[in-house]
């Protein structure tokens, strides 16, 4: 049985995707233009290796520099090049005594990307010692019913809505963090890049999470003030009464309901499982390459918000999925891969980087190259073994 991964808009399978040197992949058009395209992306980014090695600064710098190392192993670059060789020293030297890979804040995001990157080199063996180190780490942010040490000595009861999730942390013992989806994703990620499996109880807490944010009244219930709409789509966070950047609207019953958005995590779910069924429907009801599904419906100036995240995502998790073609719900059908190289391509700018809007850290050229470079592999990966019809 093969496991599924569902979240926000998209699903994906459970399996371990392995980066592959793209010249081997599928010929053709589609994947032609995406292979000129991640060449440039990477020269971008090379250009951008600061001279310890690390790519960014300040608090996102141990992120960006995860993210760049994925892009470039991703591609088929073998690790012990000397300038990836020396990306993952300088990761390494980010690693606090905790275990944590940041600096100063963001200690889940930055940890959990970190993790995923020091995976995608499974076979150097000096980094799998701070691999364990920053697993552990980014387990003990999780929120439950044993954690401590949070502020005013609150105690977290079974049944709690946090339960499973991660926020952002602030490097600080029982600075948590509110949980939410953004930073569930991430470190779902680091948890199946690692090799965690779907029965562990990191998983399984993630799981209980994951019901609080799907609008899906089969398997959430809802909390006080938010009444699933039934969408299949996610939102961003049960607390506060729901939340969601995509905003909220009442149905003519009055009920307050909370907008789905694009985002997607790993959740070792089966492809039967109605979380994952409703997640699907989801797809085939919001499918677009041009905007954030979700976004800019209350404010059309929104809707480019997080593209490139949701590029980066979807990709991932499409490609896992498995099914390369879309149906929409006026029954016109989509090849993902060929739609989203097409967009993206067009959408380079001549140096080879990308970059988006100036909400939550878009307008970062490298971030966005990164995140774009990645999607690019994944749609690649899928045309070698679904090749364009």
């Amino acid at each position: 049985m093969k496991r599924v991964l569902g979240f926000a808009v998209f699903l994906a399978l459970a399996a371990a995707i392995v980066g592959k040197p793209v010249t081997a992949l599928a010929d053709g058009v589609p994947a032609d233009k995406a292979k000129a395209s991640i060449d440039k992306g990477l020269a971008f980014l090379k250009s951008k290796q600061n001279k310890d090695h690390s790519w960014g600064e300040g608090d996102i710098s141990p992120a960006l520099t995860g993210l760049a190392l994925r892009a470039f192993v991703s591609a088929g670059y073998d690790p012990d090049t000397e300038f990836l060789d020396k990306g993952f020293d300088a990761l390494v030297d980010f690693q606090k005594s905790s275990g944590g890979i940041y600096t100063q804040s963001l200690a889940v995001y930055n940890t959990a990307i970190a993790v995923s990157a020091l995976a995608s080199a499974p076979n150097e063996q000096e980094l799998k010692e701070p691999l364990k180190k920053a697993l552990d780490y980014l387990k003990s942010l999780q929120w439950s019913d044993t954690i401590t040490g949070l502020p005013n000595n609150e105690q977290v009861k079974p049944g709690d809505i946090r339960i499973g999730g991660w926020g952002y942390g602030g490097g600080k013992p029982g600075h948590a963090g509110r949980p939410d989806g953004s930073n569930l994703n991430i470190a779902m990620d680091a948890l199946h890049d690692a090799g965690l499996k779907p029965d562990d109880p990191a998983y399984k807490r993630a799981v209980e999470f994951l019901n609080h944010l799907q609008n899906n009244s089969e398997t959430n219930k809802g909390v006080d003030g938010w009444v699933p709409s039934d969408d299949g789509g996610f939102i961003y966070s049960p607390v506060n009464n729901g939340m969601s950047p995509a905003g909220e609207y009442t149905d003519a019953s009055g009920h307050r309901l909370v907008r789905s958005y694009g985002s997607m995590i790993y959740a070792g779910l089966s492809k039967d499982d109605p979380r994952v069924k409703a997640a699907w429907s989801w797809i085939t009801h919001n499918w677009t390459v041009d905007r954030n599904p979700g976004m800019g419906e209350e404010d059309p100036k929104h809707a480019q918000d997080g593209l490139y995240y949701y590029y980066h995502t979807m990709a991932r998790a499409l490609r896992a999925y498995g099914e390369p073609v879309i149906t929409d719900a006026q029954g016109n059908k989509h090849d993902w891969r060929v739609e989203l190289i097409d967009k993206i391509v067009s959408m380079q700018q001549p140096d080879g980087q990308w970059t988006g809007e100036n909400k939550w850290m878009e307008n970062h050229p490298e971030i966005v190259t990164a995140y774009t470079v990645l999607a690019l592999e994944e749609a690649l990966d899928d045309l070698k073994d679904h090749p364009a019809k």
